[in-house]
């Protein structure tokens, strides 16, 4: 088994863990319980990690989660929706008045 991604973002582990599944790579998720110790332990002994089972399916997996860590949106400044001009936080990729997609 191969370590692919690790993090204390619960949320971020278990969706890109349900998009490896999706794609019938079979995973094992590590340290979820000892995530709440971060602060009291370093980050690196308690962060929540996905190894893959098949040493086959590893490549794939490294690919799925660039593809996964490239696409999440980046913080900043809200952005301007081009189609209606509404203002948009910058963790969103679509504009929730009108439904255009953030342009690049």
């Amino acid at each position: 088994m191969k370590t692919v991604f690790s993090s204390l973002d619960a949320l971020a582990v278990h969706h890109l863990r349900n998009l490896l599944e999706a794609e019938g790579i079979r995973t094992v998720l590590r340290n979820e319980l000892l995530s709440r110790l971060a602060g009291e332990v370093p980050f690196t002994e308690v962060a929540m990690q996905i190894a893959v089972m098949r040493d086959e399916d590893v490549e794939r997996a490294t690919a799925l989660v660039a593809g996964y860590r490239a696409s999440r949106p980046a913080s900043g400044a809200p952005w301007r929706c081009a189609a209606c001009g509404e203002t948009i936080e910058p963790q969103f990729t679509g504009c929730w008045n009108c439904g255009a997609e953030r342009a690049p």
